[in-house]
């Protein structure tokens, strides 16, 4: 139960962006004010992680800040920059590329070997966020390429964080590591503001103000704790194929809440992500 209410809250965050668009707020306004609410969470998580353990060392920080601008700063930001050119559902399905990300940039940096039915997986699932594409790119041209490459990057920045975070997790954990890395990123999305907006900008609608706090909550720090809870009762992964019904979720709600349209492209595509995803994940446990 962790777990999938965990990846449905996580899949909730493309819809509060995508409302919050609507009342006129760009994307530097609207992460900083996600987190600006989140940041009390995650440096509260942080200390609580760090109680009765050793200090951290200078090489620590230094890993900890450039994990924290590269897994949560950047791949959150262009996250957002994205989703305010591609549906909900294209964002949520080139997320879920994630593993196979993962994978190559194995195969870049350490010279690991892909099987097989790795690349099967991969191949079918990248055909599927194709498809999805290629309706968004005849509605809405070249934005839609922009928003998707966005939030390509964004996956890829995320892929680099958990790449080099295994060492790093070992080493000080999983709850401390997180609560200091979003700390950073936090900091950084506040910082980035000040240098690119005037002050003036964060006067906002209400509406955006709320749902930020409701983002910061619900769809940032809750689903983290989730996740991770589940993580320690039923390992990485069951989690992680529980963690599947995130892009039905978000398409479901994108439907429902957004008012976008579910065609027979856009079925089949989720179908070829998930089955790919599904058999990436399988072969790569073998």
């Amino acid at each position: 139960m962790l777990a999938l209410f965990g990846a449905i809250a996580f899949s909730g965050k493309a819809i509060i962006v995508k409302l919050a668009y609507r009342h006129g707020v760009d994307a530097v306004t609207l992460i900083m004010y996600r987190m600006l609410f989140a940041l009390p969470i995650f440096a509260v998580m942080a200390w609580w992680a760090s109680r009765g353990k050793p200090p951290l060392l200078r090489r620590d920080w230094l890993g900890v800040a450039g994990l924290g601008v590269t897994g949560y700063y950047l791949a959150s930001f262009l996250d957002f920059a994205g989703l305010a050119y591609i549906s909900a559902s294209l964002e949520r399905l080139i997320l879920y590329l994630n593993p196979t990300l993962v994978m190559l940039l194995g195969w870049l940096l350490y010279g690991r070997r892909i099987h097989w039915g790795q690349a099967l997986g991969m191949a079918i699932s990248y055909s599927g966020v194709v498809l999805v594409f290629g309706l968004e790119a005849q509605l809405q041209g070249t934005d839609a390429a922009w928003g998707a490459l966005l939030v390509f990057l964004s996956a890829v920045s995320y892929a680099i964080y958990l790449v080099y975070s295994g060492e790093m997790v070992q080493r000080i954990g999983a709850l401390r590591l997180v609560g200091l890395a979003t700390t950073v990123a936090c900091l950084c999305c506040l910082l980035q503001f000040v240098l690119l907006r005037p002050l003036s900008a964060a006067a906002v609608a209400p509406e955006v103000v709320w749902l930020s706090v409701l983002n910061a909550t619900l769809c940032t720090a809750a689903p983290v704790l989730m996740v991770m809870m589940a993580v320690e009762r039923i390992g990485a992964g069951m989690t992680a194929q529980t963690g599947m019904v995130g892009p039905l979720s978000t398409i479901l709600m994108g439907v429902w809440i957004l008012g976008e349209p579910f065609t027979l492209w856009v079925a089949m595509g989720t179908a070829l992500v998930m089955a790919g995803i599904f058999v990436f994940t399988r072969m790569s446990r073998r």
